[in-house]
């Protein structure tokens, strides 16, 4: 059984899709064992606390010093015996020393077909705003493991969707999270099972 735990910036809806998905079955030997969150008002707590999750807050308020947060959530991540770490919306990027201690067994979900829209300042709604105005066809989703550089892990997986005439960003951003929703649980159930 492989220790997950799950790093969350804001609301969790990727966070749900995983627990929702071990839950059902479709994610084999992997239980979620922490919620780490960078925001103490993260509506993902909640989901957590309905769920029995553990989840812990750390974050630039209480961790105002870098190296001190990372060491913060190191050991966070190993008094649960960590096997897999999966970033679900997590707004800051990761240090070093971090990537290190956990390299490849950090993954991540991106609104895009990587390496199109990523990178530095690539990141909500931004990314589907980018999409549209550029008159891009289709656009995605992307699950990626994390290493020292933004949004340039090895691709585990991706999926498309349409960009439709008219889209509004809002418009595109439900459609690539319906897709997120599925890849992201399926690229978690093939770590926890020896396949990636």
């Amino acid at each position: 059984m492989k220790n997950i735990s799950v790093m969350v910036s804001g609301g969790g809806t990727n966070f749900q899709a995983v627990i929702d998905n071990i839950e059902n079955g479709n994610i084999k030997n992997g239980r979620i064992v922490q919620l780490i969150t960078s925001k103490a008002d993260a509506y993902a707590v909640e989901r957590a606390k309905k769920h029995g999750i553990k989840s812990v807050y750390i974050g630039r308020k209480n961790y105002p010093n870098d190296a001190e947060r990372t060491d913060a959530i190191i050991n966070a991540l190993n008094a649960e015996n960590t096997d897999l770490v999966i970033l679900a919306g997590y707004m800051s990027v990761l240090e070093p020393k971090l990537i290190e201690a956990y390299r490849n067994r950090i993954i991540n979900i991106h609104p895009s077909l990587i390496p199109k829209y990523c990178g530095k300042g690539f990141y909500g709604h931004f990314v589907h705003e980018a999409v549209i105005a550029a008159g891009e066809k289709e656009s995605g989703a992307t699950v990626h493991f994390v290493d020292e550089g933004v949004d340039t892990g090895k691709i585990i997986m991706q999926e498309t969707v349409e960009v439709l005439p008219g889209d509004t960003p809002e418009e595109l951003a439900a459609r690539v999270l319906k897709v997120e929703h599925k890849i992201l649980p399926a690229a978690v159930d093939m770590f926890c099972n020896d396949k990636l």
